[in-house]
């Protein structure tokens, strides 16, 4: 029981933390598109940097989803 409100408690923390970068990340992404004036991923001189972040955006999304379902599933274990 106590093991499982830790994993809780590491899994909340980690799942904030993560949102937190992908903010960043969203930060990051706005700013490379505006200094090269260029928004659209689908334009072949979007900025190389924009596309990295972006898959990293993705990545972490799919990160936090995966953490928040499995809290979820804790949770109703508990």
């Amino acid at each position: 029981m106590v093991r499982s409100a830790l994993l809780g408690s590491v899994m909340t923390a980690l799942s904030g933390d993560l949102r937190w970068r992908v903010q960043l990340l969203d930060s990051d992404i706005q700013e490379e598109e505006k200094l090269t004036g260029i928004s659209d991923p689908s334009n072949s001189a979007y900025p190389i940097l924009a596309q990295n972040l972006s898959t990293r955006h993705g990545n972490l999304s799919a990160t936090i989803m995966m953490l928040e379902t499995r809290l979820a599933e804790t949770d109703m274990a508990a």
